[in-house]
């Protein structure tokens, strides 16, 4: 089902909440899925269950786990077409000079690229960034694909920049804060999740950088 669309005419002589009604629930039940829809020029309504698709809007969540993905290995991390990320992410990484492999392994470690994400301690989307972060760094929509991935990839860019471009501190920082890295006398913080996360991210990082010569 992924990737198809569906079309009813907005007017007809079904009442249109039921008709909405009706092909809703196949899209649910057939890809378990978010459902995207728009009321076009005709007034027919266009539902399709493929992100990023222009003018559509979120009719129906699907439904999102707290708590940051899980982890590489556990058997129930369903597996995900990192593909319909890449034109964003390549915008991020022109926009704010970074390595796109750089922005895959965060969003692999942070999110396992589920826009929808959300911790347990609050941090949203693609790059689970914190609100107040996320408003320093930007003024969209964190379950918007595109706006979390420019809001995180400039928060990096900017922690790139305050760290003379040492990945492993600006890792650090976007795990723990720039002050916690500042605190440790410029160096990575003792908070065991910080110890973990910095070489996750860079084995990830570095596994997808091109092979040299």
């Amino acid at each position: 089902m992924r990737g198809h669309a569906a079309t009813r005419p907005a007017h007809s002589s079904t009442a249109p909440s039921v008709v909405l009604g009706a092909v809703l629930f196949v899209f649910m039940h057939a890809a378990h899925a978010d459902i995207f829809g728009k009321v076009d020029r005709s007034g027919a309504v266009v539902l399709t269950d493929t992100p990023g698709k222009a003018g559509m809007s979120v009719i129906v969540a699907a439904p999102v786990a707290s708590g940051r993905a899980k982890q590489p290995g556990d058997s129930r991390t369903v597996p995900v077409d990192t593909a319909q990320f890449d034109t964003v992410i390549a915008e991020a990484s022109e926009t704010f000079h970074l390595q796109p492999e750089l922005i895959h392994a965060v969003i692999d470690v942070e999110s396992r690229y589920n826009p929808y994400a959300v911790s347990d301690k609050g941090a949203l989307g693609l790059m689970q960034l914190m609100p107040d972060t996320a408003r320093r760094f930007s003024d969209g929509n964190m379950f918007n694909p595109r706006d979390n991935v420019l809001a995180g990839a400039r928060y990096l860019r900017f922690l790139l920049d305050l760290f003379k471009d040492d990945v492993e501190l600006a890792l650090a920082a976007y795990n723990a804060g720039e002050n916690a890295v500042i605190r440790a006398g410029y160096r990575v913080p003792s908070f065991p999740e910080t110890r973990s996360y910095v070489p996750r991210v860079l084995e990830k990082y570095r596994r997808l950088l091109p092979a040299s010569g």
